[in-house]
């Protein structure tokens, strides 16, 4: 299996480690350490070797820093894994603190009245991250101080770098060459007159080359550094380890591979104007430039946009990635629904879905490890199941089951909440104001211009009704045959990225009741050009277009509080998961899908 449930957080490991880096830090003259979840090339994601705020603290969550003092130490976790900390981590020595309505420099001040000196790692925090620091560490007598790792000087079994093996990904998938996109964005970089690109994000480098990698779990992406210059030339700083000669013949002589113990020299070699994204770039890069000499403007990653909006032959790709993942997950709860409560556990759910799609014969991996959360687990937004918080699902347990796969043409990433027995009046009642948020989602129309943050309020508003909500965003951006988490598109009050034509979003609203159960529903959405309406006003329109195809259970729905838009949109959803993935079922699947789809 791609998933294990071997237990990683170590709680128990957090205070003798978090006395040896005091001892470190009282040697390097430090008041505190700052341990954030990122590493050198400042993506969502990290490799074993990296996950330095798990090691010292015991949290996995995805998202999330840890500030060390003399006689404090704070983690700063979002709304997703606020319930989540509190098992992880040792709460005797380590205080969760919610981020972001706490920001760090805030409690940075509060903490140290009389001032101080704090350490971090350069190759870990972006130029914006530390600007926003020191802008809010202004007169507090608080000074930062970029130093070496201090976490690797006491970590005695950290794991070496990931040595993936890098593969070329075909151009009719990708709908562009490398060459095509390597000299489109060069004209950019001319236009702004900018003589090259810096780019750290793994998954821009796999998208600008067509490349494909392993060095992270779930996520197809290769480590390196590239410098795109105005030319279309790329320099390509990379392992030689995780290359050979098929790769270095698609990439051709317009990629040049180098070492990175190269990339120092490559840096401090440019010449005129160097494009720098303030938000992905580590603050070393920016003093490395600074230190030689080289001029450098801000300016979003070149590959950041484009990638994003995704060519017809990605989409047409991931439509077809995702009906062959609806299949797969249809024949899953054609099982599911055949087993009495009691007599399953949620590792024999995640064995059976991880089954289900390896049966499609085209699964390269999860695309994240999935979710499967049986009552109060399901209240935990990024629940992990573990051989030790392993449940059984019992008569009245909501199950909620978020995962994804990751196939050649596609990333999937899909939620359904499932019954175990009957559902109480609550439960139903809470299932389906989520379920009208997401229809709304789905349904919305919206003039060019508007932003993530314009619409998230469209799924949060039945819950608003019943003064209920959720922690997390409505929607994040997926790619293709890459994260399952990408930029910068995003259905989510923080979100200022104006949608466009080809962006793939998840809608997924949900809701958490702490202790009790937890409800999430997610279909993956593109964006569309949508036709004016025959009485509509002129004017370019955008709507949805939905990817995800598998019923959603007609048990939890209170159809009687459904309006009558909401039951079309559900009847006419339904009607297509049988038209599009009926033809790809058989036996006991195609008839539990037949009556999975009957209308309202």
């Amino acid at each position: 299996m791609f998933q294990s449930f071997v237990e990683i957080a170590t709680p128990e490991q957090g205070p003798p480690r978090l006395a040896l880096l005091r001892q470190v830090m009282a040697q390097e003259g430090l008041s505190g350490f700052m341990v954030p979840r990122a590493d050198a090339h400042q993506g969502e994601y990290v490799a074993p070797r990296d996950d330095r705020l798990a090691w010292l603290t015991g949290f996995t969550g995805s998202a999330g820093f840890c500030i060390v003092l003399a006689e404090r130490a704070a983690v700063f976790v979002d709304g997703r894994y606020r319930a989540q900390v509190k098992g992880q981590v040792d709460t005797s020595c380590f205080t969760p603190v919610n981020w972001p309505e706490t920001k760090p420099a805030r409690w940075l001040a509060e903490s140290l009245p009389n001032g101080g000196l704090i350490g971090f790692d350069p190759w870990l925090y972006t130029a914006e991250q530390l600007e926003a620091l020191l802008k809010g560490l202004e007169g507090t007598g608080i000074t930062l101080k970029p130093v070496g790792n201090l976490i690797d000087r006491i970590w005695p079994d950290q794991p070496a770098p990931p040595q993936g093996r890098i593969t070329p990904y075909p151009a009719e998938l990708a709908g562009m060459s490398h060459e095509e996109k390597r000299l489109s964005l060069a004209e950019v970089l001319k236009a702004a007159g900018q003589s090259a690109a810096v780019i750290t994000l793994p998954d821009s480098i796999a998208w600008l080359l067509n490349i494909r990698g392993s060095d992270i779990p779930r996520n197809p992406v290769p480590h390196g550094f590239a410098i795109l210059h105005d030319t279309g030339r790329v320099t390509f700083y990379v392992d030689a380890a995780k290359t050979d000669d098929s790769l270095l013949a698609a990439l051709g002589d317009q990629v040049l591979v180098r070492p990175v113990a190269a990339f120092t020299p490559g840096l401090q070699s440019l010449t005129g104007t160097i494009r720098l994204d303030k938000g992905s770039v580590p603050v070393w890069i920016v003093d490395t430039l600074t230190e030689a000499n080289v001029a450098y403007r801000w300016g979003q990653d070149p590959c950041i946009l484009p990638k994003a909006c995704k060519t017809e032959a990605e989409i047409a790709s991931t439509r077809e990635a995702h009906l062959r993942d609806g299949a797969a997950v249809c024949n899953f709860l054609s099982w599911f629904d055949a087993q009495a409560p009691g007599t399953i556990s949620e590792i024999d759910v995640v064995r059976q879905l991880e089954t289900c799609r390896r049966d499609t014969g085209k699964l390269l991996d999860i695309s994240f490890d999935t979710i499967a959360g049986a009552g109060p687990h399901g209240a935990l937004p990024h629940y992990r199941v573990s051989q030790g918080s392993n449940r059984i699902l019992q008569a009245g347990d909501l199950l909620v089951l978020d995962g994804g796969g990751q196939y050649l043409d596609g990333t999937t990433d899909i939620t359904r909440t499932l019954p175990m027995g009957d559902p109480g009046p609550e439960e139903r009642a809470a299932f389906t104001r989520v379920l009208q948020g997401m229809i709304a989602m789905s349904r919305v129309r919206f003039p060019r211009g508007i932003a993530g943050r314009d619409l998230d309020v469209l799924a949060r508003y039945p819950l608003w009704l019943a003064d209920q909500d959720y922690g997390h965003g409505t929607g994040h951006g997926v790619g293709v045959h890459l994260c399952v988490h990408e930029g910068p598109q995003r259905l989510a009050r923080s979100s200022h990225e104006p949608l466009q034509p080809g962006m793939i979003l998840s809608n997924e609203p949900g809701y958490y009741r702490e202790g009790a159960f937890g409800i999430r529903i997610e279909n993956l959405l593109v964006v569309q050009p949508a036709e004016t309406l025959p009485d509509g006003d002129p004017g370019a329109r955008l709507c949805f277009e939905t990817l995800s195809f598998v019923p959603i259970d007609r048990r939890l729905i209170d159809s009687d509080t459904l309006a009558p838009a909401e039951r079309e949109w559900l009847d006419s959803y339904h009607e297509a998961c049988l038209t599009k993935i009926g033809p790809r079922l058989t036996g006991a699947a195609l008839d539990w899908l037949q009556k999975a789809t009957r209308p309202l």
